[in-house]
Parts: C-alpha cells; sequence; structure tokens
C-alpha cells in the first residue's frame, strides 16, 4: 500500500517518480472522473516546468537538493559528452541506484537501506555510501555474511522475470553484478534538459 505523502507527491509529479504508483490501482485513483482526478491542472510557466522536474528527479532518485545541483555542476562542466547524458551517467553511476537496476531490491529507498546496512562488497571492499560512483568494470558482490539474510532469501524469483537495462548484469550463480558500460538514457520519464536549465538560471 502506497503511504499517503507518496501518492500525493505522484500525483503532482507523476505515476514514474516512485514504483508503487506505476500501478493500476493508483490509475485509477487519479484518472478521468474520480474525485481526486477531477481537478484540472493549471497551466505552469516555464520556471514552475523546470521546477517539477527537478523534483521529479530529486524524489526519483532520493537525492538532497545539494547533491543534485552537484551532479548538474559536474556535468555542465564535464568535457566530451554533453551535459544532459553526463548529468543522467552521474545520477545512474550511483551504487544505490545500479542494485536497483540490478534487480536486486524494488525500490531505490530499499536498495539505499541495503547498502548502508553493510551488505555490499564494490571491488573487494565493503561500502556503506549510497552516493558512491560507480564505473563500467566495476564488480559488485553480496557480502558473504548477508547471504544468508531475509532480503536475499527470494532473490532467485525476483530475478527470474527482470530484464535490467544492458550496461548492467547479474549472476545468480556466483551472487555478482557487474557494471558493463556506462549507464544509456532511456527514461522518457524524465526532462534531464529542463534541470540543467533551471540551475542555469
Amino acid at each position: 500500500m502506497i503511504s499517503k505523502p507518496k501518492f500525493k507527491i505522484c500525483r503532482r509529479l507523476g505515476p514514474g517518480v516512485y514504483d508503487k504508483c506505476q500501478t493500476s490501482k493508483f490509475t485509477i485513483a487519479t484518472g478521468k472522473g474520480s474525485l481526486l482526478g477531477a481537478r484540472r491542472p493549471k497551466a505552469l510557466s516555464e520556471y514552475g516546468t523546470q521546477l517539477v522536474e527537478k523534483q521529479k528527479i530529486r524524489f526519483s532518485y532520493g537525492i538532497s537538493e545539494r547533491q543534485l545541483s552537484n551532479y548538474v555542476e559536474k556535468a555542465t562542466h564535464a568535457k566530451g559528452s554533453g551535459a544532459a547524458e553526463k548529468f543522467y551517467e552521474e545520477l545512474e553511476s550511483r551504487l544505490d541506484n545500479v542494485i536497483y537496476r540490478m534487480g536486486l531490491g524494488g525500490s531505490r529507498r530499499f536498495t539505499r537501506q541495503m547498502v548502508s546496512h553493510g551488505h555490499f562488497i564494490v571491488n573487494d571492499k565493503k561500502v556503506t555510501i549510497p552516493s558512491y560512483e560507480l564505473k563500467p568494470g566495476d564488480i559488485i558482490k553480496i557480502r558473504e555474511g548477508s547471504k544468508s539474510k531475509k532480503i536475499f532469501s527470494n532473490i532467485g524469483d525476483r530475478l527470474k522475470d527482470y530484464n535490467p537495462p544492458g550496461w548492467v548484469a547479474f549472476d545468480l550463480n556466483s551472487m555478482e553484478g557487474k557494471v558493463l558500460a556506462k549507464p544509456k538514457n532511456a527514461e522518457t520519464f524524465l526532462d534531464l534538459n529542463a534541470v540543467l536549465e533551471f540551475y542555469s538560471r
């Protein structure tokens, strides 16, 4: 069951913010003809639209305002690839997000807790920082002492029908994952350029 604060955030920013909002129940509750969805939304200004896009990213990835602005700053000063592409790479390369993309947790919030509790090893070193930046070639393992924990007991069933993005992989036999390449933006829910424009004001 989705909590009321999350429900309100999803109504304001869209169902893509949280996984629990991407259900038929949420669609029915906020759809045409329902009391919750009956009020016509006001047209947003350019600034308002950019602000909404910024909040989408903050809530989707579970990051602070300072972390978000730091990612934007790094992206806009990076050489080579475009700022939006680099911005996406910064967001997606977080350890908590990579574990989420591998299918090991049902939400980024949950995988953030898993990292903080010390359940993962990165390149043979225990890492408890959710924002830890991963690079292609990095190996993520479930810590030996954590493999018997309840949160990993049904991992085989969870991953059976899960298709991770092509830039990450997880091997059930060895219980380890790998970052295969840089993240490629396949998100239609997020307008990264609008966020970059917001911070360029």
